[in-house]
């Protein structure tokens, strides 16, 4: 009786256990979701004010504005591209590590591209502006060029899949329309009337000579016509006296 108190004591601990567990995980689950939503949302809005200083802004600020945008998009497309491609191909991870790298840097870059958005001193941001516009000319051909190569060997693998498949398809298709052809044996005769009959009477743009003529009638032998020949003499009939 012990044992089995003890035994259910243990399945109610576990249980309990498990259902903590269960409760951890989705909430855990849960407020990942939320922060990815709620980055995404920041990221949105961050993105829309940056496009419309770009746009809307003219001078230094303008300028600033849109080297962090096309900072930020060339990185997220090629981010989201590596990690996209790596599930399928593992030897992008190597990639996918030196876009880490690359991403340090560009962090570095929007940091400090924010940071002079609000610096008073517009003359000494605008003498530092092209050494900031070749940083960023260098980090996103750095990440376009990697995007690219992932694209352009995915690209490649899927035209080689197609071109063995259409081969294969080729084969099967050629499989499909062979058959052979055997020769029929003399089957049996036709009938009276039909097609075969027809082919088998003589055309009439036939010569004269190729016609055969219908066998003629035979018909009983005429008593009063002479079978002798023409030149011998009728007999005459003998009288009685």
């Amino acid at each position: 009786m012990e044992a089995v108190i003890l035994i259910l004591g243990l399945l109610v601990v576990a249980f309990m256990a498990l259902g903590v567990y269960a409760t951890v995980k989705v909430v855990g689950a849960a407020r990942r979701g939320v922060d990815r939503t709620i980055t995404q949302a920041r990221r949105t809005v961050e993105d829309s004010t940056l496009r419309a200083k770009s746009y809307g802004q003219l001078g230094v600020g303008g300028e600033l504005a849109q080297l962090r945008l096309s900072l930020r998009t060339s990185m997220r497309a090629t981010q989201e591209a590596l990690r996209t491609g790596v599930a399928e191909d593992a030897s992008l991870s190597e990639s996918l590590g030196l876009f880490d790298r690359l991403s340090a840097h560009g962090h570095e870059l929007d940091a400090e591209l924010k940071a002079l958005e609000r610096e008073p001193d517009k003359a000494t941001v605008t003498s530092r502006l092209p050494g900031l516009k070749e940083r960023t000319a260098q980090i996103t051909r750095s990440a376009d060029s990697l995007r690219w190569a992932a694209r352009d060997r995915a690209r490649k693998f899927a035209d080689d899949e197609l071109s063995a498949l259409n081969a294969q398809i080729d084969v099967e298709a050629g499989a499909l329309r062979h058959w052979t052809t055997v020769e029929e044996g003399p089957g049996p005769s036709p009938e009276w009337g039909g097609e075969a009959d027809a082919d088998h009477r003589p055309s009439s743009d036939a010569p004269e000579g190729d016609r055969r003529k219908p066998p003629e009638a035979i018909t009983a032998r005429d008593p009063r016509r002479s079978t002798a020949s023409p030149w011998q003499k009728t007999a005459r009939p003998e009288t009685t006296n």
